[in-house]
């Protein structure tokens, strides 16, 4: 089946990655459909996605805490537009704070829609895909999964959860013999969204994107591409990678490096913050967006030019010591 012929389930499709993913697979064709608690916000994000070659964008207002409610949004996208080739579970929340100081109840909050929802998403679409015979799910994880952080402990927590669920679900499948569902885990590094702003936060400090800072836009096309090309785990970001390296040779030293790091530049050392819930309990109001303002495009846009200067140079170095000839000619 060719690509544009998919259909699309994005949860979390009302801001940053899930926003750019759903605009991504309607870029090619795809028929979408767009999933999260702010029925707004989808309605803005199916705005976008229908620019795109006629692509359909079916809006379908879910709380990814609520089972029933993710199995009607399976329901509907079956009933609606015939199958699900593609679930990406990807709606989740964060809170910042000491171990001591979060509130239970943002806690849970934190691993029932970033553990919960996705073990209900992958309830809902794996049936589906057994029936069809094929499918994708897509699990959009993040770094923090191979190295945890100090002052994100629910979040740190649910996506170490998140890489065992697809991992425990590959090996089912394995076992079962079930040859045509994959399922893909997406570990992005820090990504320019508006997730840090919508944090509850109890550290008495601003939360601020950790650099270096990507684009979600490049998350979406490792998306994409897993659906091209399947693998088990897909780490986004040149940082993330060396991070993800470094944790599973001397995962001693990627602790205390994470912990310096998210200490120095996680939370903000010149504003104050005061305590909030964020939007864990309440979605935040308004259309939504794909970036949070934190220049993720901007920068990438930079280092790929400092980089594509490097070699620049480096390359005319060597021209010039080859010119010259051997040293002693």
């Amino acid at each position: 089946m060719r690509l544009k012929d998919h259909v699309v389930v994005v949860t979390g499709a009302s801001s940053g990655i899930g926003r750019a993913t759903a605009e991504a697979f309607a870029r090619k064709g795809c028929a979408v459909v767009l999933a999260a608690r702010r029925e707004e916000a989808l309605r803005a994000t199916a705005r976008e996605c229908e620019k795109h070659r006629g692509a359909r964008a079916l809006v379908v207002p879910t709380d990814t805490t609520d089972d029933r409610a993710v199995e009607e949004l399976a329901r509907r996208a079956v009933e609606e537009l015939g199958r699900i080739d593609v679930w990406v579970n990807n709606a989740a929340v964060n809170a910042f704070g000491r171990f001591e100081d979060v509130p239970l109840e943002d806690f849970r909050k934190v691993l029932d829609v970033d553990v919960m929802g996705y073990v209900h998403g992958a309830r809902a679409a794996l049936p589906v895909m057994r029936g069809q015979g094929t499918g994708t799910l897509i699990n959009i994880s993040s770094v923090v999964g191979a190295t945890s952080q100090p002052y994100s402990h629910p979040y740190s927590m649910s996506k170490h959860a998140v890489q065992g669920l697809g991992s425990s679900l590959r090996q089912q499948l394995q076992v079962e013999g079930v040859k045509g569902i994959q399922v893909c885990t997406v570990m992005p590094a820090t990504i320019d969204t508006p997730h840090f702003e919508q944090a509850a936060n109890y550290t008495g400090r601003k939360v601020v994107a950790m650099p270096p800072v990507y684009s979600p836009e490049r998350v979406a096309r490792a998306v994409v591409d897993l659906v091209r090309h399947p693998r088990r785990e897909v780490v986004v970001g040149p940082a993330g990678r060396a991070l993800v390296r470094q944790s599973r040779r001397t995962p001693g030293i990627a602790e205390r490096a994470m912990a310096r790091q998210t200490d120095k530049t996680h939370l903000s050392h010149d504003e104050e913050a005061p305590a909030t819930h964020g939007a864990l309990h309440v979605p935040a109001p308004g259309e939504g967006a794909v970036h949070g303002g934190w220049g993720g495009r901007r920068r990438t846009a930079m280092r790929r030019t400092a980089v594509a200067a490097a070699l620049a140079g480096a390359a005319v170095t060597a021209g010039r010591r080859m010119s010259r000839g051997p040293a002693g000619a």
